[in-house]
């Protein structure tokens, strides 16, 4: 390839917003001629290269504005210090066939089982496919909502919260909310209803939830929008952190032996 049309074929391809292309175009080039690619073979791999390049760049935005507490995928998650829980059930929340139904998921059990490391894999994994998160514990979102609404910025508010493909709310049942502050977190469950998901997490079983909210009737109808749809996973087993807190106390008394 002369130099004159490289120039010509990277200056084009930066007018077209493909920057990866002008970067590789010799990169691309020599392979194409060690290959002895046709041309069509040629064009395909310059797309495939250039989709995947632009596709991993919206995944790294995706997360940067996701707000999630880190990038933990199911990899990452010990089942085998859960036998109680059946790795099937999670792995077929990972399809995110519920995301795609505009459904829901709902993962509860005591601190320390591994219910947020669950949530914000399954919102990494749905950042890859394509669909947009947003994280936030429960007592953040109030505390948010609770201010714009102060300021008379609710509306506004609310969008961030709305329009997320996937909203996910951990820490439900952490603090007891005043009956106002209840009403806030329905008017999100309620705009959501069947427009997009929610993954939430609690220590808290769903019969306790009218304690929670400061009020049955409203708790009530936060559930009835919320489990209309929606995946429910227990996990009912060990803290891992107090399994790595144990550990490190007994390598400590075994130093100082």
């Amino acid at each position: 390839m002369s130099e004159l049309v490289s120039t010509r074929i990277r200056n084009t391809a930066g007018k077209l917003g493909l920057p990866h292309l002008a970067d590789a175009l010799t990169q691309y080039a020599q392979r194409a001629d060690e290959a002895k690619m046709g041309y069509l073979d040629f064009i395909d791999l310059v797309l495939s290269e250039e989709l995947a390049v632009r596709e991993d760049r919206r995944f790294r935005t995706g997360l940067r504005i996701s707000k999630l507490p880190h990038h933990k995928t199911l990899d990452d998650y010990d089942f085998s210090f859960q036998p109680e829980l059946d790795p099937r059930k999670v792995k077929d929340l990972a399809t995110l066939s519920f995301i795609e139904a505009k459904a829901n998921a709902a993962l509860l059990g005591p601190p320390g089982v591994g219910k947020t490391h669950i949530a914000v894999a399954l919102a990494v994994a749905a950042c890859r496919a394509g669909y947009s998160i947003y994280f936030t514990s429960l007592d953040d979102m109030v505390r948010n909502l609770k201010t714009a609404e102060a300021a008379g910025r609710l509306t506004s508010k609310l969008g961030s919260y709305l329009r997320p493909a996937v909203l996910v709310v951990d820490e439900v049942g952490y603090q007891p909310l005043e009956r106002a502050e209840a009403n806030l977190v329905f008017q999100v469950i309620s705009k959501r209803y069947e427009k997009g998901s929610i993954i939430l997490t609690s220590n808290k079983t769903f019969s306790e939830w009218g304690q929670v909210f400061g009020d049955e009737v409203l708790a009530t109808a936060i559930l009835d929008r919320l489990l209309h749809h929606c995946d429910v996973i227990s996990i009912n087993g060990p803290s891992y952190r107090l399994k790595n807190r144990l550990a490190a106390i007994e390598r400590d008394q075994e130093s100082a032996a």
